[in-house]
């Protein structure tokens, strides 16, 4: 029996046992060893406040429209962040360029369930790179969504760079920034969470609560504010006052999943009188002036190029590994107590 984790109504987990599906024609199945669990658009599932669970999403028309509602609880099988071990191939891809073989391990996406089952198209080039530790395949999905940040950011040699939010994605976009020529300074509320920032090459910590974050900002820069800003929390008030520390003609990357109405955030004050430069980075795709070299295949697999030559660290981000049977338990900590975690992992 395969196992499957969903969410049955908002807050509400269980882990079902469902029958092994046939392999259709063109596909691989995989078995799961890890799935990385999504503090925020995973947690939008869990809560109830995904727009998807309320509207539909129109991809002809690039709108969402009211009415039905885009997905249902049960939403089985949600997570993106997966590797595994390729256990079957559909018989007539045999000598496909690129395709892994049984027994090879691979990372992908095919939700929380004890196995997967792929088209080969989304699993060409997808082997895990030798000398890799398996957990670390876990982190592709996440760190490419911090590596498009970064790329929408278009940081210099030199610029003063902060980061609003140090949870995992945050954390990744703080060194990968440190990494590209830049200066940062790294926000959040919570204090064990900046220590961590240091560790990833934040160059000044500032604490969302009690310090006063664009003053500060300011200050650091001889007045100016910073050339960027890179929001991750995906919360309204931090993504307002990243507005704030920029400096004239600045730049704001917005790579958090906001949800519901923009309360905290103010478009008449800073942002209107510095004609700051709000720029959307979402996953679905790459900035538009590198879609002709970049792709979200090869944010992924430069970034795992990256996790291999030891010039990104992902093991230290790893927090719980949480058996898969107790999947309840880890959305809870990361809803309740998200102090106590970063990268939860669960494991099948």
């Amino acid at each position: 029996m395969e196992r499957v984790v969903q969410f049955t109504g908002p807050r509400q987990v269980e882990v079902v046992e469902q029958s092994h599906a046939d392999l259709p024609p063109g596909h691989l199945r995989v078995r799961t060893r890890y799935s990385g669990i999504s503090a925020g658009t995973e947690l939008t599932a869990y809560r109830g406040t995904n727009p998807y669970l309320t509207r539909t999403w129109d991809p002809e028309g690039r709108l969402f429209r009211d009415g039905a509602a885009g997905i249902e609880y049960p939403v089985a099988g949600w997570g993106y962040s997966e590797v595994g071990e390729v256990v079957e191939i559909s018989p007539e891809l045999t000598g496909t360029p690129g395709l892994p073989r049984p027994g090879d391990l691979v990372w992908g996406i095919w939700g929380h369930r004890s196995e997967g089952i792929v088209p080969v198209e989304r699993m060409i080039g997808h082997t895990l790179p030798a000398g890799l530790d398996t957990l670390a395949g876990a982190f592709a999905r996440v760190g490419a969504i911090a590596y498009n940040a970064v790329l929408a950011g278009d940081i210099h040699l030199g610029e003063d760079v902060a980061v609003f939010g140090q949870g995992v994605i945050g954390l990744l976009a703080t060194r990968l920034a440190q990494l590209n020529g830049a200066r940062v300074t790294a926000v959040d509320a919570l204090d064990g969470r900046l220590e961590t920032a240091k560790a990833y090459g934040a160059h000044h910590t500032l604490n969302a609560r009690t310090d006063n974050v664009a003053e500060r900002i300011r200050e650091a820069t001889a007045g100016s504010g910073a050339d960027l800003a890179i929001e991750i929390s995906g919360v309204y008030p931090a993504l307002h006052e990243a507005l704030r520390s920029v400096a004239v003609g600045g730049r704001v990357v917005a790579s958090g999943f906001y949800q519901g109405d923009g309360v905290g955030l103010r478009l008449g004050d800073e942002f209107h009188h510095n004609r700051v430069q709000l720029i959307c980075s979402q996953i679905g795709g790459v900035p538009p002036q590198l879609a002709g070299r970049w792709s979200v295949e090869r944010l992924q697999q430069t970034f795992l190029r990256l996790v291999t030559e030891d010039q990104v660290d992902v093991a230290s981000l790893v927090s719980h590994v949480i058996p898969a049977a107790d999947a309840a338990d880890a959305y809870v900590l990361l809803d309740e107590r998200p102090a106590e975690a970063l990268q939860v992992v669960l494991e099948f």
